[in-house]
């Protein structure tokens, strides 16, 4: 993925649901815009350089996700959570 490309923060809603998964320590079933499933341990959000991450842990490695390459989220709580950019 592009690292240069401009970050477009995602929907407030979106962000807060992310924020509980991560306190919560959640699987979340994850689809990212690239087309890639991700089955994965929401850890914590991080922000650097103004661009948004979510931290998961992937069967034990950790990795980061710009929020804006999320396409979208579920969780048995939530239901399935369709990212979309703030307005």
């Amino acid at each position: 993925m592009l690292t240069n490309e401009i970050y477009k923060p995602i929907n407030c809603d979106d962000y807060d649901n992310l924020e509980l998964a991560c306190q919560k320590n959640w699987m979340l079933l994850l689809a990212l815009k690239n087309g890639e499933q991700l089955k994965a341990t929401a850890q914590d959000m991080i922000t650097r350089k103004n661009v948004e991450y979510l931290e998961i842990d992937l069967s034990g490695e950790r990795r980061e996700l710009r929020l804006d390459h999320i396409a979208s989220f579920s969780h048995p709580e939530l239901g399935t959570v369709v990212v979309s950019e703030s307005d």
